[in-house]
C-alpha cells in the first residue's frame, strides 16, 4: 500500500487497513470447522455426562470420545470428502458409526435431538464475537474518558439545530458520549445473559425420559444454569433479537457521534484535526483530506438494524416450537451484524483517539456564536427579572450585536449600563462554562466526575466479562480432563 499521496504523508492506520481493505482478501472461515468444532464440543460434554450417569458404558464412551478427538485433531478432514445430503451433523455422526461401529458411534445421540444441539451450538458460536464486541466497546469507553480528562477546559460551543447554543468543553462532550456508551454496553451485557443458559437436554421439544444431568453439561460447557423448560429451550432464539436490538441502539449512538465529527472536521468548521493515517485522499483531487472512516462508521452501524428487521420478520412467521425460520433463517443475520457493529466501534475509537481539538478556533466559535447569552439571561433572573422578560431583553441585545457586527459581551455591557457589575463579570464563554456546575454542566469538576463515573461503570462491566471468559476457560479445562480420563480408562 502506498504510504504517501502527496497531500497525505502516511498510509491509513493498520486497524483501518485490516477492517476495510485486507480482511476480505483472506480466505473465509472454514464452514465445516465453524459448525463441527462447537458441535463436537457439545458432544464431548454430552458423552462424558452419559458415562457418568451410567446411560452409556464408560468404555464405550471412551472409545467414542477418542473418535471425536481424532476428528478434532484432524480438523475434520475425513468429513470434507463425504456427501452431506441431510446436513453436516448427520454426516459427522454417520462417520463415527462407520468408523467405530453402531455399538459405539450409535450411542452419541442418546437423550438428545438436533433441536437442543443446535440451540446449544449457537450459544457457543456467539461467545467469541459477543465477547469481542464488549471488549471493543470497553476500549472505546476508555478512549472517551481519557479524552474527557485531557480536555476538560477546552471550550467549544454546544450545538442545537446545527447552531451554537451554550458554551461547553470538548471534554464535556466526550464524557457525555462515554455516559451513553456505558448505558448501551450495559444493555449489551444484559442482552447476552441468555448465552449463559444451557438448552442441552431439551431434546426435540419435550425433554427426554433418560436420566440425563443437565447441570453436569452446564458445568462442562461453561454455562451458569440449564434452561428449565424444554419448549422454551428449542423454540426461542430471543438472544439473537436482544443482541441485535442492543447493537441497533448502540449503532444509533455511533452514527450520531460520527455526524458530529464529520461536521467538526470539515474545512468550513475545522474544530478538530485528524492525522493523515485516519483520512483518505482522492484518486482525482490531490488536495483532499477525507474523513471517510466516519462514513464507514455510519454504514456499518446501520447493519444491526437491517439484521434485526430481517430476523424479527423471520421469527414472527413461526409458531412457538422448534422452527427452521427461527433457528436457521433468523439466526443467519446475526453474524454479519455483530462483525459490522464491532468494526464501527473500532473505527470510531480510532477517530476519538486521533482527533485533536483546535482550542483557539473552538473558543472563537463559542464567542462569535454568542453562547453566553443564556447565562446573561439567568443572571438577570437572579437579579429579580422574570425569565421571559430577561429572555426578550437578551435576545434584543443579541440581535443588535449581530446587526452591528459587535461582540455580544460589549453590546451587553453597553445596553446594561447601570446594572450591578457582577451581572457582566465573567461573561466570556470560558467563564460561563466553568460556572455551569449544576445539572451535569461543563464545569471542570463535573466533567471529571462524569469521566470517573463512566470509568467505574466500565470497570464493573469489564470485570463481569473477565469472569465470564474465565468461566469458559475453566470449563474447557474441566471438560478436557474428563474426556482424557475416559479415553485413558477405555484404552487400559
Amino acid at each position: 500500500m502506498t504510504a504517501a499521496t502527496g497531500r497525505l504523508t502516511t498510509s491509513v492506520a493498520p486497524a483501518v487497513a485490516e477492517i476495510l481493505f485486507e480482511r476480505h482478501l483472506r480466505a473465509p472461515e472454514d464452514p465445516v470447522a465453524a459448525e463441527l468444532r462447537p458441535t463436537s464440543q457439545v458432544d464431548r460434554a454430552h458423552v462424558v455426562m452419559l458415562a457418568e450417569q451410567g446411560i452409556v458404558d464408560a468404555a464405550v464412551a471412551g472409545r467414542l470420545l477418542a473418535g471425536i478427538e481424532e476428528l478434532r485433531a484432524a480438523d475434520f478432514t475425513p468429513l470434507r470428502r463425504l456427501p452431506a445430503p441431510r446436513g453436516r451433523y448427520l454426516a459427522y455422526e454417520g462417520h463415527l458409526v462407520e468408523q467405530l461401529g453402531a455399538e459405539t458411534g450409535g450411542v452419541l445421540h442418546s437423550g438428545r435431538s438436533r433441536n437442543d444441539l443446535n440451540a446449544t451450538v449457537l450459544r457457543l458460536q456467539l461467545r467469541s464475537p459477543y465477547d469481542r464486541l464488549l471488549a471493543e466497546c470497553d476500549t472505546l469507553g476508555r478512549a472517551l474518558t481519557a479524552g474527557a480528562r485531557r480536555w476538560p477546559t477546552t471550550v467549544m460551543p454546544a450545538y442545537t439545530h446545527h447552531q451554537p447554543a451554550v458554551p461547553i468543553t470538548y471534554g464535556h462532550y466526550l464524557a457525555g458520549v462515554a455516559a451513553a456508551l456505558v448505558r448501551d454496553l450495559d444493555q449489551l451485557e444484559h442482552a447476552g445473559r441468555e448465552l449463559d443458559e444451557n438448552p442441552l437436554g431439551a431434546g426435540a421439544v419435550g425433554g427426554t425420559s433418560l436420566p440425563i444431568d443437565s447441570h453436569r453439561t452446564t458445568e462442562l460447557l461453561g454455562f451458569t444454569s440449564p434452561l428449565s423448560n424444554s419448549l422454551h429451550a428449542v423454540a426461542s432464539r430471543d438472544v439473537v433479537l436482544r443482541l441485535l436490538a442492543a447493537c441497533t441502539v448502540l449503532g444509533v449512538l455511533l452514527t450520531r457521534v460520527a455526524h458530529d465529527l464529520q461536521s467538526w472536521t470539515s474545512t468550513e468548521n475545522g474544530l478538530l484535526h485528524l492525522p493523515d493515517d485516519l483520512v483518505g485522499s482522492s484518486s482525482m483531487m490531490p488536495q483532499k483530506r477525507n474523513p471517510f472512516l466516519l462514513e464507514n462508521v455510519q454504514g456499518k452501524a446501520a447493519s444491526a438494524l437491517g439484521a434485526l428487521t430481517a430476523a424479527t420478520t423471520a421469527m414472527s412467521t413461526a409458531r412457538y416450537t422448534n422452527a427452521i425460520a427461527v433457528g436457521t433463517e433468523a439466526v443467519g443475520h446475526v453474524w454479519s451484524a455483530l462483525t459490522a457493529t464491532t468494526d464501527a466501534v473500532v473505527l470510531l475509537r480510532l477517530m476519538a483517539e486521533g482527533a485533536e481539538p483546535r482550542p483557539d478556533l473552538m473558543l472563537r466559535r463559542a464567542t462569535e456564536g454568542q453562547t453566553s447569552a443564556t447565562a446573561l439571561a439567568e443572571r438577570l433572573v437572579v437579579a429579580g427579572v422574570p425569565f421571559r422578560t430577561a429572555h426578550h431583553e437578551v435576545g434584543d441585545i443579541s440581535r443588535e450585536a449581530a446587526e452591528r457586527g459587535r461582540p455580544f459581551e460589549e453590546m451587553a455591557a453597553e445596553r446594561l449600563t447601570g446594572r450591578p457589575a457582577e451581572l457582566l463579570a465573567g461573561l466570556d464563554p470560558a467563564s460561563v462554562a466553568r460556572a455551569a456546575t449544576a445539572g451535569g454542566g461543563p464545569g471542570t469538576a463535573g466533567v471529571l466526575a462524569a469521566a470517573d463515573d463512566a470509568t467505574g461503570r466500565l470497570g464493573t462491566l469489564r470485570a463481569a466479562a473477565t469472569a465470564r471468559r474465565e468461566r469458559w476457560a475453566a470449563a474447557e479445562k474441566t471438560l478436557t480432563s474428563a474426556v482424557t480420563t475416559l479415553i485413558s480408562r477405555s484404552a487400559a
